[in-house]
C-alpha cells in the first residue's frame, strides 16, 4: 500500500526559482470528494494523465494509489469535475537531500504559491529553505481538493501571503 507523507508551506518569495530543476504544467480536477477520501484526475503537459485515489484524514500521511490513464479520457473526466479545474505549474526544487514541489497557481487561484515536500517518514526533518513562509500542513483550506471543490462557496478566505 502506498503512503503519501508530506508537509506544505506558503511561499514567501521567488528565491526557489534559481534552484528549479524541472517544471510541468498541470490541470487537475476531482471526480469524487469526501472528507477522508478523493478521486483526482490530472493532465501533465498535455501529454500524460493520472488517476489518483487518496484516503485518510491525517494532516501529514494518507494512503495514495496512482494509475496512468489515456489523456483523452482524463480530459473527458476533467469536463465532469466537481467545482473548478485547478491550473498550476509545478517546479521541482532539490534542497539538501529533499525535493520540494513548488506549485504556482493560475486561473481562479492565480497568485497562490504553495511548496510541498514528500518524506519517507513523519519523523523526517527536511531543512526548510529560506523562501518558505507559513506552514499550512493540515490546514484543509490549502489542500488541492478544497481549492477545487470549495472555491465556489468562498467559505474560507485564503491568504496568498506567507
Amino acid at each position: 500500500m502506498a503512503k503519501e507523507i508530506e508537509r506544505k508551506f506558503l511561499v514567501r518569495n521567488d528565491g526557489w526559482r534559481a534552484g528549479a530543476a524541472t517544471k510541468s504544467v498541470m490541470k487537475q480536477g476531482y471526480i469524487a470528494s469526501m472528507d477522508d477520501r478523493s478521486v483526482r484526475v490530472r493532465v501533465l503537459d498535455d501529454e500524460k494523465a493520472r488517476l489518483t485515489i487518496k484516503i485518510g484524514r491525517s494532516a501529514m500521511t494518507r494512503e495514495e494509489f496512482e494509475y496512468d490513464i489515456p489523456v483523452d479520457e482524463a480530459k473527458e473526466l476533467l469536463g465532469d469535475a466537481i467545482g473548478v479545474v485547478i491550473e498550476k505549474t509545478r517546479y521541482r526544487v532539490p534542497h539538501e537531500g529533499f525535493v520540494w514541489e513548488v506549485d504556482v497557481f493560475a486561473g481562479r487561484h492565480r497568485g497562490l504559491v504553495i511548496a510541498e515536500v514528500e518524506m519517507r517518514a513523519e519523523s523526517d526533518k527536511p531543512s526548510l529553505p529560506s523562501w518558505l513562509g507559513r506552514e499550512v500542513t493540515g490546514d484543509a483550506r490549502y489542500s488541492n481538493q478544497a481549492l477545487a471543490t470549495e472555491f465556489e462557496h468562498d467559505r474560507h478566505a485564503l491568504s496568498h501571503t506567507a
